[in-house]
């Protein structure tokens, strides 16, 4: 009776239930009944609505198996749910979806370690399935903290431990795809649910044995090595989600990156943060790869009271990633990223000096420290500017070269970076360091013409008297200007100052200078040739000052030079002798040595250049005297680390000088115009030596002939002053001028500057004839002959200067 009553309670069952029912087995061992399996697969296909009601009722049956601990019924569950949901695909599959979630959570909420990843794989099974239709009430957030937490498994068990991880990585992967072709994919990218997957994939990533390996462009692993490594799946998972990130959620994606490196202290050192950042830079759209950065400046401002280490870790995360971007778009950022490093090596010096100034009474030891760790600091950002600069296109490298000279300290001029409470030695660590950016990012740069590469904005202040205040400002600003004037890639060949037998054989590399170029020569040619005297005169210099110095001049020929040129490079090259000759400014032996050694090598240089054969014949003929009699006025010999100097230059034959009565000579007879050799060579002087802490060139001139304006003789003599004695002897008074003539001085200046030169020749000739002519109506000059012609008076541009006062012997019988 009782049998009959359940064969009768069992027939009234719904028939869903029993098709359930008789696909479970008496002996769960025994597996699916696939038989029972397919008429209920073809049930469902057939009657999709009671799709919802078959999975509730096997989401029943698996919750009470699990709480039975029955994981064999379970596992027979779960495959019949997988292949229900692969075979049907309708509308009415969206609520046996909820049962199909909801028994997924049931498995992973549990503590065994086999549920959990079998869950895990029927949830990627559903995740790789396209639905017709979006959801628009389903949430994921349960699966991505719990996906997340499998991720960080600390199960005792090493092997169970990693196939735990290996799931929770695959869930993650499966939440993604799922989300990311949905219509409400947006739900993911927000910071809740990327707070929680990047993390979880970044611990796993730094189980990476090898980083090196696998930081550039996605490889194609294997799928055995995909499966077995928890750090390489979860690197590719890693790269996955930054490839579907869009312009609205990348920084999203990006700053937890951030958070977990901070978390972990991975800047230092920062092998693991650079590894990631190259995998992000790699992995996202090139025209994204700005917000990285700007992300990355971003951290910076706010670690910027770090340790130096921590922020030279993040400075070297900028500079991999900046070299990545560079090579693509990057956007809007150029000069912010310029910017924000140069405010950092501003704060940096400052920490440095304040480290040093707060240490005085501390042990050397902890203040070196500080020091060279500040240090890092700044060659990383000068590596990462100058890395970014000359990766850059020329039209954008040149204005970054503009905008890091303004940020140069500058005396007289106005900086928007401010160095006023670093004091003198925090100044000058400033212009260092933005010198040496400089550098960086001058490096390669071909311009197609010199004004191009030297505009005046940039010239000026990179030429000026206040960074020729200690020797390696000017070494970095002769570099600097090496890397623009030389297009050719000579300068290699023309490393280190000596005698060059036989330039051929450098096979030097030129062209044709172009009108352009000569036209920079005649505005700015008088610049050049000023800081490099000026250079010569400097007591500070050493070996190297000379060789740059001597590349200066031998590509400013190879680049720059026409006739015009040539004939100034050789009235600098015979004032730079008559430095060393004459020592006005008292310079040590070595340096009087070192400018003749210069002057030797280039003279010997542009002969062969220019291959005159009676030019070439007298450099030729003064080198060979100075190696028998005066080896120490050649390069080779002066800097050897032991070289005897001599105790002066006055008793020397004119045997071993470059005289400008031969050079003359020989350079005329082959069409030069040599009449500019006989007027000596006088520097510009500039608004801004007035402005300088340095000797103004003005105060060593002994006599000044005045140009005034005027076209014809008539004005010129109602305008001169008249001359007396007490007006001459206070002319030849070397003490300087008066103040009210410094604006008369500044007109002559600017008059020499701008106007011809034939016209400045004819006026100071009857400028001198005049003065001649007045001094002879007051004066009784009476002109003993001199023992040598060295009592000339010369003419000079704007200039006349009296040499060898004692030739001249002058009575004033009325005056006495």
């Amino acid at each position: 009776m009782c049998l009959g009553v359940c064969c009768c309670c069992a027939a009234l069952r719904p028939r869903y239930k029993r098709l359930v029912d008789n696909i479970f087995p008496e002996d769960p061992k025994d597996g699916l009944v696939k038989a029972d399996m397919e008429k209920l697969t073809f049930y469902a296909v057939s009657a999709p609505e009671k799709l919802d009601r078959i999975g509730a009722y096997l989401a029943e049956r698996l919750s009470r198996d699990v709480v039975r601990h029955r994981y064999g019924y379970v596992l027979i569950a779960m495959e019949a749910l997988d292949q229900l949901l692969m075979a049907c695909h309708s509308q009415s599959i969206k609520p046996f979806v909820e049962s199909f979630l909801h028994m997924v959570a049931k498995l992973l909420e549990s503590g065994e370690p086999k549920l959990q990843v079998l869950g895990t794989n029927s949830f990627v099974k559903f995740a790789n399935i396209e639905e017709d239709t979006p959801s628009y009430h389903r949430r994921y957030d349960f699966f991505v903290s719990r996906f997340s937490a499998m991720c960080h498994s600390c199960y005792p068990d090493p092997e169970i431990q990693t196939e735990i991880r290996i799931a929770g990585i695959r869930g993650i992967q499966g939440v993604v795809r799922k989300t990311v072709n949905d219509e409400l994919r947006a739900t993911i990218w927000e910071p809740q649910h990327m707070d929680k997957i990047v993390p979880s994939l970044l611990f796993n990533m730094q189980k990476i044995e090898d980083i090196d390996s696998r930081t550039g462009p996605p490889s194609s692993p294997t799928g055995g090595e995909k499966e077995e490594n928890p750090a390489l799946l979860a690197e590719n998972c890693f790269r996955e989600l930054l490839g579907r990130a869009t312009y609205g959620n990348m920084n999203n994606a990006v700053r937890p990156v951030f958070a977990h490196l901070d978390h972990h202290r991975l800047w230092d050192p920062n092998e693991f943060a650079v590894s990631c950042f190259k995998i992000i830079m790699y992995s996202i759209q090139a025209q994204y790869s700005h917000h990285v950065i700007q992300e990355i400046l971003g951290h910076l401002d706010v670690r910027k009271r770090d340790s130096p280490r921590v922020r030279a870790g993040i400075i070297q995360v900028l500079l991999e990633a900046v070299a990545i971007a560079a090579k693509g778009s990057i956007g809007p950022t150029v000069l912010e990223v310029f910017n924000t490093l140069l405010k950092h090596l501003r704060i940096s010096v400052d920490f440095e000096l304040g480290d040093r100034r707060s240490s005085a009474g501390s042990a050397a030891f902890s203040t070196s420290s500080k020091e060279s760790d500040e240090r890092i600091v700044q060659n990383a950002i000068i590596q990462t500017i100058g890395f970014f600069g000359s990766n850059l296109p020329d039209y954008q490298r040149s204005e970054i070269m503009m905008f890091i000279m303004g940020k140069v300290p500058v005396l007289g001029t106005s900086q928007s970076l401010d160095t006023s409470h670093l004091g003198d030695l925090g100044t000058r660590r400033i212009q260092i360091m933005l010198l040496r950016s400089l550098l960086m990012v001058t490096s390669g740069y071909k311009a197609t013409t010199i004004s191009n590469a030297l505009p005046a904005p940039f010239l000026d202040p990179l030429l000026s008297p206040s960074l020729m205040e200690d020797s390696e400002l000017r070494q970095l600003v002769l570099e600097i200007l090496h890397n623009l004037i030389d297009r050719h890639d000579n300068r290699a060949k023309l490393r280190g100052i000596r005698i060059i037998p036989d330039v051929s054989d450098l096979k030097i590399k030129r062209d044709k200078i172009s009108r352009q170029d000569v036209s920079f020569m005649k505005k700015h040619g008088q610049q050049l040739y000023r800081h490099i005297y000026l250079g010569c005169k400097e007591e500070d210099n050493v070996q190297k000052n000379f060789e740059l110095l001597f590349t200066s001049l031998a590509l400013t020929t190879i680049e720059l030079a026409n006739e015009e040129v040539v004939i100034d490079l050789i009235r600098l090259a015979i004032a730079l002798q008559d430095i060393a000759i004459i020592n006005e400014d008292n310079l040590p032996m070595f340096n009087r040595c070192g400018v003749m050694a210069l002057v030797a090598a280039y003279l010997n240089f542009l002969s062969q250049m220019i291959a005159v054969p009676a030019f070439c014949q007298h450099v030729s003929k003064v080198i060979e005297t100075r190696s028998v009699e005066a080896s120490y006025f050649l390069p080779e010999t002066i800097f050897k680390d032991k070289c005897n100097l001599p105790k002066s230059l006055e008793k020397h034959e004119k045997d071993l000088f470059f005289l400008t009565n031969q050079i003359a000579e020989s350079l005329g007879g082959s069409g030069y115009s040599v009449e500019r050799l006989s007027v000596p060579y006088v520097p510009q002087v500039t608004d801004e030596d007035r402005l300088s802490r340095r000797k103004s060139i003005v105060d060593t001139v002994s006599l000044q002939v005045d140009i005034l304006p005027g076209n014809n003789t008539e004005d010129k003599i109602d305008n001169t002053e008249e001359i007396t004695f007490e007006a001459l002897k206070k002319a030849i008074d070397n003490n300087g001028l008066e103040e009210q003539e410094k604006e008369k001085r500044r007109l002559v200046i600017e008059k020499f500057q701008k106007a011809p030169f034939e016209e400045i020749a004819a006026q100071c000739e009857t400028k001198a004839n005049l003065l001649h002519d007045r001094l002879a109506q007051i004066l009784e000059l009476t002109i003993r002959p001199p023992p040598s012609p060295s009592g000339t008076m010369t003419i000079t541009a704007g200039h006349a200067h009296y040499h060898s006062v004692p030739v001249y012997e002058m009575k004033f019988p009325d005056l006495f």
